[in-house]
């Protein structure tokens, strides 16, 4: 439980906190935050050469995808990938030779994953689900709108034109992360893990393509390590915040199964952090220097705000419900940037009501001290946990092969 406490202090101020670093800095402490120093020793490889992970992309997909791309040939890969959905199903027949070695490869898991802790992750998942389906939900998306890169890419790129479909697929992966046989061979992990690492990689081809991009090459290593950090290091950060009570063993495991997809998704192992500690330290470096505001990022908040208000509860109070409980997840910066309205009502009601709500589920409190609306909040946080868990399952990750129309 000491370690675990210690733990709770390293986490709730590495991570997200970590914002404000670049509105306080001196300009020689800015300077250093641009500047790579997390070192390779705290990573699940133990060493590595220190690359600067913002000049490094996937340097075994991206050609192939590129030249799958040029060649016409993913429309037909599309359709062949459609059913291939389990983690122990033999790839389809009739797939490029050359992409066959590469996602046959790409399949497996590291070895170093630990099938003992990828099962008390399992259970952990499963005992946790509606906190981390809506931390990695609602609370993931709006981090995600406010890192200028991200909501760019998105935006432009083929997804940003049917943001429910793109949320859809993007909770495909979170989800199977999450489900009890994520990486057992009837789940889906590595599966949907190896063709997001393929979508991955044409995005990078085809928006540089776009005359709206103009930005480099996009999803680079330090892309997908902030977009990692949003997700497990965010969720764990604030459970510990609303004192959900978590085992040293749990809170390891729930940390390995992200560390094995974050190396199913092409990051490489000498940036994957190893500890906890080491994560928040990473976080620390590479959040300030990657978020803040973008018109792209305002527009593509309201459009899924404006979704999970739909399948929550119905009437005039649903947007503003929906604002203040982002809000709540975020925080004001993260809020502010994406143009999240505050909500003179709903705003304090969340923050009194859900912590207490928590409390409740965990046996902390007996339930006369929880307020009625937190059972409103509740249902709402379920309903939008439920649509994205039944949108999963109508659509399919797919490679694109164009950019956003217009």
């Amino acid at each position: 439980m000491a370690e675990l406490s210690r733990r709770r202090i390293l986490v709730s101020g590495g991570a997200l906190g970590a914002l404000g670093a670049l509105g306080m800095a001196s300009p020689a402490q800015a300077r250093s935050l641009m500047e790579w120093t997390w070192a390779p020793s705290g990573s699940v490889a133990g060493s590595g050469a220190g690359d600067d992970p913002r000049w490094v992309w996937d340097e075994e997909a991206d050609p192939l995808v590129a030249s799958l791309l040029d060649r016409g040939a993913v429309p037909e890969v599309n359709r062949l990938l459609r059913d291939w959905t389990r983690n122990d199903q033999p790839l389809p027949e009739g797939l490029p030779e050359d992409l066959r070695a590469f996602m046959e490869s790409a399949r497996q898991p590291p070895s170093w994953a630990d099938h003992g802790k990828l099962n008390i992750a399992a259970r952990f998942n499963e005992s946790r689900g509606l906190y981390l389906n809506l931390l990695n939900g609602v609370g993931g998306g709006m981090l995600s709108t406010a890192i200028p890169k991200e909501a760019r890419a998105v935006y432009y790129s083929k997804g940003g034109a049917d943001m429910e479909d793109r949320v859809a697929k993007t909770s495909i992966l979170g989800f199977a992360v999450g489900a009890p046989n994520a990486y057992r061979p009837g789940g889906s992990c590595a599966v949907e893990a190896v063709k997001t690492r393929l979508v991955h990689a044409a995005v990078r081809h085809l928006l540089q393509q776009s005359p709206h991009w103009g930005g480099g090459i996009p999803i680079s290593q330090e892309d997908m390590l902030v977009t990692w950090h949003t997700l497990p290091t965010f969720a764990m950060r604030k459970m510990l915040e609303w004192k959900v009570p978590i085992t040293a063993a749990e809170s390891e495991a729930y940390l390995h199964v992200w560390q094995v997809t974050a190396h199913m998704l092409g990051i490489k192992d000498e940036y994957i952090p190893a500890t906890w500690d080491a994560a928040n330290a990473q976080s620390a470096q590479i959040l300030p220097r990657n978020m803040g505001p973008t018109p792209e990022g305002v527009e593509l908040t309201d459009i899924l705000l404006g979704q999970l208000a739909e399948q929550t509860s119905p009437g005039s109070i649903s947007r503003p419900l929906c604002d203040a409980l982002a809000r709540y997840l975020v925080g004001d910066q993260v809020a502010d940037w994406d143009g999240i309205r505050r909500e003179p009502v709903w705003d304090p009601l969340i923050s009194s009501a859900w912590p207490k709500l928590v409390k409740f589920r965990e046996g902390l409190i007996p339930l006369p001290l929880v307020p009625q609306v937190a059972w409103v909040i509740d249902e709402a946080a379920r309903r939008y946990v439920l649509f994205y868990l039944t949108k999963g399952k109508e659509t399919k990750i797919e490679i694109p092969t164009t950019n956003r129309p217009g």
